[in-house]
């Protein structure tokens, strides 16, 4: 596991983008597994702003998505489909065709699942998995239980994650209860993982994830096993960290 600190969340969205822009430059057909909250956004928005100087090319760009909620139509601005064409999917020449998300409008949680797990195999699998990190240790919806749950799977989210979402909504009651997501499996056969995480708000979950036990009570602590990951963080969350 590397850590690359970072001075702010402005430093920490460049470093992981030059990570991003490297595996594209690398590969330029590569798989992205792309992830959505406020942390990436300055990354996406990094990306785009080398896109537009002519840096970055992503027309042979594959993405897969880490989640979608339940219930929700592409239209819906705070669906995550609507999120990445907002902040990255219309700023670049990716081909949406290329772009994949669970289907949140499938009410079958089964099929919707199934569906989604065949697209990420059939496209290979994600060369670079771009992770966030929840407060309590969740990864895509991945939230605390017994078990890593494997593949995509339909989950209730945690109260606290429902509270941590509900300021993108006009109240709490608006916020999604149920969401598709990514498995731990899938995200640990990611060639390569790269988490961001900013604030002093995440020191503390920092600190238990990636230096505490390993447990599907703290989902991200799974990535500890995995042999390429790559955490990008700030001075604030990585204060609770020793040196």
């Amino acid at each position: 596991m590397k850590i690359i600190k970072a001075k702010d969340y402005n430093d920490m969205s460049r470093k992981a983008a030059n990570i991003i822009s490297a595996q594209v430059i690398m590969k330029p057909d590569c798989v992205l597994g792309l992830a959505t909250g406020s942390t990436p956004i300055g990354t996406y928005a990094q990306l785009a702003d080398w896109y537009q100087k002519g840096d970055l090319d992503f027309s042979n760009v594959t993405t897969v998505n880490l989640d979608e909620y339940k219930g929700l139509t592409r239209d819906n601005d705070q669906s995550y489909y609507y999120f990445m064409n907002h902040h990255l999917f219309g700023r670049v020449n990716i081909d949406l065709k290329r772009t994949f998300l669970p289907d949140g409008t499938e009410p079958d949680s089964e099929k919707a699942c199934r569906e989604y797990d065949q697209i990420i195999t059939n496209v290979g699998g994600a060369d670079l998995q771009l992770l966030g990190l929840g407060h309590n240790g969740h990864i895509g919806f991945n939230e605390p239980g017994e078990a890593f749950e494997a593949d995509t799977h339909c989950v209730t989210l945690a109260e606290s994650t429902v509270e941590a979402n509900q300021r993108f909504f006009a109240s709490k009651e608006d916020v999604p209860r149920q969401a598709y997501t990514m498995g731990i499996r899938t995200i640990m056969q990611a060639k390569k993982i790269l988490v961001v995480v900013s604030g002093a708000d995440k020191a503390a979950i920092v600190k238990t994830a990636f230096f505490g036990e390993i447990t599907p009570q703290v989902p991200a602590s799974v990535l500890q096993l995995h042999n390429d990951v790559t955490i990008v963080a700030d001075e604030a969350a990585l204060s609770e960290v020793e040196r």
